[in-house]
């Protein structure tokens, strides 16, 4: 008898059952847990993104803060982490790109040399070194850099003997939130202490998903961290987009996984999808992001769309926006007492 031929999903559409955990991960309101569809977000005009906080007078002035997570390595974690941050930089936001992965491949995507570095985020962590002595400010115009190099991987020994060790990045990053629209945070591809202290710090996590049925495995246990982290250290952690990348439009695979993963995620799940590009690979390679490396490739064009996405999500002012209030009630002041 003929076999039927194995349809590559088939165990990944087991996922569905992750929409049962899915509402403990998000802050819903009036205390309902709804099903995907029944979403808020995201949020109407003019409606803060508090995250479950109390709208304080300072708010607009605090920044968002965003991991970049999946413990699967290779499916763009940090090359949306370094576009992103870039292409916000470039709308004249003010940006921090915190690399906590030992890798350091942030670091090194954005042209700096790891082995001339004095401090590190290491040094944050484990040395108590405050974090303003350890940003490399300007390494693009607004962009900031907190660097990272190999020898953060013994942090994740050093660490477990810290009280409150789950909030060490929290802690560190308090006195420069006022400083930045956004920070953003590139995760080791692992479920370790580095990654809790990165959802622990954030407000916001992004997954990125490679559009491969590999990458779809271990999406339930990266789900239950959150969960887990929600519960227990961060409340107000939400998700605020899975991110389909390395999209192969001539494969059948790359559309099914992107349904998929769009029936699980709804609303949750960023409209643009990254394609498979070389001039994406390559430009970390000359220490460039894709807009200097490429500005005309589709990967450019793509990253561009989602940053488009992520300004929307996070409801982040037009830069300057706040000094132009100010300058206009400044002025009206005067002429009303002129």
């Amino acid at each position: 008898m003929a076999r039927r031929p194995r349809d590559p999903l088939r165990r990944a559409r087991g996922l569905r059952c992750l929409e049962r955990p899915f509402p403990a991960v998000l802050a819903w309101p009036n205390g309902r847990p709804p099903r995907w569809t029944d979403t808020t977000h995201p949020p109407m005009e003019n409606e803060p993104v508090t995250n479950g906080r109390p709208p304080q007078g300072n708010q607009a002035a605090t920044a968002r803060i965003v991991a970049l997570s999946n413990q699967k390595g290779g499916v763009g974690k940090t090359t949306s982490a370094v576009n992103l941050a870039a292409l916000l930089a470039a709308r004249d936001y003010r940006v921090l790109l915190i690399d906590i992965d030992p890798q350091g491949n942030a670091t090194s995507s954005l042209g700096v040399e790891k082995d001339e570095l004095a401090t590190t985020i290491y040094d944050v962590l484990i040395g108590d070194v405050p974090v303003r002595d350890a940003i490399l400010p300007n390494v693009r115009p607004g962009l900031d850099l907190l660097p990272a190099t190999p020898i953060l991987a013994g942090a994740e020994v050093e660490l477990v003997e810290r009280p409150a060790r789950e909030r060490v990045l929290a802690h560190a990053c308090a006195p420069i939130e006022d400083a930045y629209d956004a920070i953003l945070i590139d995760c080791p591809p692992s479920l370790g202490l580095l990654t809790v202290n990165a959802l622990t710090a954030a407000q916001f996590v992004i997954i990125p998903i490679q559009c491969e049925f590999l990458a779809l495995e271990g999406l339930s246990q990266l789900i239950t961290t959150i969960t887990l982290v929600k519960q227990h250290l961060n409340p107000d952690l939400e998700i605020l987009g899975t991110l389909m990348t390395m999209y192969d439009a001539r494969t059948r695979l790359s559309p099914q996984v992107v349904e998929e993963v769009r029936n699980i995620f709804h609303e949750r799940h960023f409209a643009t999808v990254i394609p498979r590009s070389i001039r994406l690979a390559e430009a970390p390679s000359y220490g460039q992001n894709i807009i200097e490396y490429d500005p005309a490739s589709k990967g450019s064009h793509a990253y561009d769309a989602v940053t488009n996405e992520v300004i929307h999500r996070l409801r982040l002012r037009s830069p300057g926006a706040d000094d132009g209030a100010a300058t206009h009630s400044k002025s009206k002041e005067t002429a009303t007492h002129g």
